[in-house]
């Protein structure tokens, strides 16, 4: 049972992020986002009934080389719409966005504003989850959820035009369905067992992710490790087993076999995802190997430093395209707050005696956390072998397990004296309302005054 309070601070968590993404939205520049006017071409191709299919000429390093350096000079953006290079990803995400485009004739700032919608789904989902996961500690849930709505680099995402945040909410709805799947519920002392959900949702959830974006291909791998991990705790028989795991498999073989098709047709030889002819096309784009060569003199330690660094810096705010950084005082302060986190985790797991006070289907669900983390991980790791890509963004498929970090984290700080002052549960809370004043504080002071409205 969700109490009022609880609901009264999600329903402000909720609001506060509309506003803080309706802002960034309507005041980062047009087109000053990753990647925006390839996605944002993308839907208006769907719209005028084409397919799009990634060609020779869709990249042009040059021309965006110029637009980045001019802060997208209107005096440029006559050939905008050749920008094609998201071509080759699956088109779910886009075609959620193709009447919103037609309703505004193709109104950027109207597209960005769904957008943010799409985000407030994604942050409910994962309050959700997180209150399923550890009834207990409801904190932890608000707390978690505060964190990714009030994230600048998250906000600055989720109010542009990109795949982004319906991949996101595709992969929260996935975490929630398998933390429901696992037999997880808001009230453990019921004397009911839990109800579960139909595997065919997690098959059904992991064919939409096949056909929205290749970097949450990974959910398909948790959905199915979902099962195994039931199977084993529940010793089910293998008939029962292989009833669970078709369930799953094959509605996702069956709607990714429709765009793996559809791609083996267009690209020819065993392109399933588009991705050879994406490294084709890419002309230009820095490799890794030349990118060590050309600016660290073959030093694989200096590379390394910078990696880290960027992705640091770029996972909390680097704004733009990847060109706006903000002063080092405050990634030294996100830097303390990473560590305090990390600490406070580890004394919120020596308060709540874990693993031994976790029951099986929570101990199964942090096996998927942690198994959706290092598979984004390892995915982000391993396209910066061949690409230089050194953008935080990429690890946000894993948001919600973070959240979960971020969550017992701070609350790890005051869980042993919460008990007996109640009070000291606000803690966690007001240290994320400072990260939403922080979020408004960056568009305002290093976003707005920076970047060229023209």
């Amino acid at each position: 049972m969700i109490k009022r309070t609880e609901a009264a601070a999600l329903s402000l968590i909720v609001m506060a992020y509309l506003v803080l993404a309706a802002l960034y939205a309507l005041r980062t520049p047009d087109w000053q986002a990753p990647d925006e006017p390839a996605h944002y071409n993308y839907v208006a191709q769907l719209a005028d009934g084409d397919l799009p299919v990634l060609e020779m000429g869709d990249w042009q390093q040059d021309y965006l080389d110029e637009l980045r350096a001019t802060g997208f000079d209107p005096a440029l953006l006559d050939r905008l719409d050749t920008l094609q290079y998201e071509d080759h990803q699956p088109p779910l995400a886009y075609a959620l966005d193709v009447p919103v485009y037609l309703a505004t004739d193709g109104d950027l700032t109207a597209m960005r504003l769904f957008s943010v919608l799409i985000g407030a789904g994604v942050i409910v989902t994962a309050w959700a989850t997180l209150r399923l996961l550890l009834p207990h500690w409801p904190v932890v849930a608000l707390t978690g959820a505060g964190f990714m709505a009030f994230l600048p680099q998250h906000l600055a995402i989720l109010g542009s035009v990109s795949n982004d945040p319906a991949a996101e909410l595709i992969v929260a709805l996935m975490l929630l369905a398998c933390v429901i799947y696992l037999g997880n519920t808001t009230d453990p002392e019921a004397v009911e067992p839990p109800k579960h959900i139909s595997p065919l949702v997690l098959g059904l959830l992991a064919g939409a992710a096949l056909f929205t974006k290749t970097t949450i291909y990974y959910v398909a791998g948790i959905a199915v490790l979902a099962v195994l991990l039931r199977w084993w705790r529940e010793r089910w028989s293998l008939g029962r087993a292989s009833a669970h795991l078709a369930a799953v498999i094959m509605p996702a073989l069956l709607i990714g076999g429709i765009w793996w098709g559809r791609n083996l047709s267009v690209y020819g030889g065993t392109d399933f995802f588009g991705l050879d002819r994406h490294d084709e096309v890419t002309v230009g784009q820095p490799r890794t190997d030349e990118y060590i060569d050309t600016m660290y003199g073959g030093s694989t330690r200096v590379y390394l430093e910078n990696y880290a660094e960027t992705t640091f810096h770029s996972f909390w705010g680097q704004f733009g395209w990847m060109a706006l950084v903000m002063p080092d005082w405050v990634y030294r302060v996100f830097l303390i707050f990473t560590l305090a986190v990390l600490v406070g985790a580890l004394l919120f797991t020596i308060y709540a005696r874990w693993p031994r006070n976790l029951d099986g289907p929570q101990r199964d669900a942090l096996v998927l956390f942690a198994a959706a983390v290092a598979l984004v991980l390892a995915a982000y790791l391993l396209y910066n072998l061949d690409f230089v890509q050194f953008q935080g963004r990429y690890l946000y498929p894993a948001l919600i397990p973070l959240a979960l970090l971020v969550g017992i984290g701070l609350y790890g700080w005051v869980a042993p004296l919460a008990a007996r002052i109640p009070a000291l549960t606000l803690i966690p809370l007001l240290a994320i309302a400072a990260l939403g004043l922080f979020a408004l504080y960056a568009l305002e002071t290093y976003i707005v005054p920076n970047l060229p409205t023209w």
